[in-house]
C-alpha cells in the first residue's frame, strides 16, 4: 500500500511484559504470524495477517511497564510539523520525533482530554500492508469525555472534514479525509467507569465476530461489550489478558439501515 494521505491511520502497535503470551493470544484470535524480533530496535516484532504487515508488538523499554494498550499511528508528511501542531491546538507531545532507521520517523502524542496516539512519518516501512480484511486495522473511534475539545483538536491537528451522526441520543462524530471516512469520536457516557481515561479504540477484521469472542475469552481476554449487530458490521470489544483493549468486527454481517450524518 501506498504512503497513505496525512491524518489517515496507517500504523498500530502496543507493549507487552509477556510478549510471547501476547503472541499466542492474537496468533490465536486474529490469525497473526509474527516475523523475527528486531533486536536492534528493542525486540520490535511485526504482525502478519495472510503475509502482509498488520501491526506490531514489542516488549516495554525499562522505565514504561505499565498496563499494555495499543497506540494507533496517523500518517504525516512531515512529523514535526505535525507535533507543533499538536502543541499548539492544546496537545501534548510525550515523545518528540524520532527517526527509525530508514523506516521512518515516529512521534507519540496525548490529545487534550488525554487519548493517546502516534505519528508517523513513513520512509520505507509505509504502515499497514493490508486493512479491512480479517486480521487486518479495520476502523478507530476515539473515546473521550470531552468531546467538542477533542473534536476541536484533530481538525486543527490534521485536515479532516467532520460529520455528527442525527441521532440525539448518541454523540458521535466522524472525520473524512476527502470521501473517505478514517476515523470515529464517541462521546464516553457514564456508563464508563471514571477510572478509564480518554482512549483510542481499534477494531480488528474477523471473519466471524462470535467465534472470535469465544476464542478470545477462553485464552483469558475479558469480553466488555457484545457481540452486537450494526449496520457496519457485527462487532464486540474485548480486553487481552495483559489489558489491552481492542475491538474486533465482521464488516460481512451487517443489520439495519445505514445512519445518516450531517455536516459540522
Amino acid at each position: 500500500m501506498a504512503v497513505q494521505p496525512e491524518g489517515t491511520p496507517c500504523w498500530a502497535d502496543a507493549m507487552f511484559s509477556d510478549l510471547e503470551g501476547a503472541k499466542n493470544f492474537y496468533g490465536e484470535v486474529l490469525g497473526w504470524t509474527f516475523g523475527e524480533a528486531s533486536s536492534e530496535y528493542g525486540n520490535y516484532t511485526q504482525a502478519y495477517a495472510n503475509g502482509k504487515a498488520v501491526a506490531a508488538v514489542v516488549p516495554p523499554m525499562p522505565g514504561q511497564e505499565g498496563q499494555s494498550q495499543w497506540c494507533l499511528y496517523f500518517a504525516s508528511p512531515d512529523a514535526a510539523a505535525t507535533a507543533a501542531r499538536i502543541r499548539e491546538s492544546g496537545g501534548e507531545v510525550l515523545m518528540e520525533p524520532m527517526q527509525v532507521g530508514d523506516f521512518g520517523t515516529m512521534c507519540l502524542a496525548r490529545e487534550p482530554s488525554g487519548a493517546v496516539f502516534g505519528v508517523w512519518q513513513a520512509g520505507v516501512h509505509e504502515g499497514f500492508e493490508a486493512t479491512a480484511v480479517p486480521g487486518a486495522y479495520n476502523w478507530a473511534e476515539v473515546f473521550t469525555r470531552d468531546p467538542e475539545t477533542t473534536d476541536a483538536f484533530l481538525t486543527a491537528v490534521f485536515p479532516y472534514a467532520a460529520k455528527q451522526l442525527e441521532d440525539d441520543g448518541v454523540d458521535f462524530r466522524v472525520f473524512n479525509i476527502g470521501d473517505d471516512t478514517v476515523l470515529g469520536r464517541m462521546r464516553m457516557t457514564d456508563e464508563f467507569p471514571p477510572e478509564i481515561p480518554s482512549y483510542v479504540n481499534v477494531y480488528f477484521g474477523v471473519d466471524d465476530c462470535d467465534a472470535a469472542v469465544a476464542r478470545a475469552t477462553k485464552l483469558g481476554g475479558v469480553l466488555r461489550f457484545g457481540p452486537m449487530g450494526s449496520p457496519f458490521g457485527r462487532f464486540a470489544a474485548l480486553s487481552d489478558p495483559q489489558g489491552a483493549n481492542f475491538s474486533v468486527i465482521d464488516t460481512t454481517t451487517t443489520e439495519g439501515d445505514r445512519p445518516s450524518f450531517q455536516d459540522v
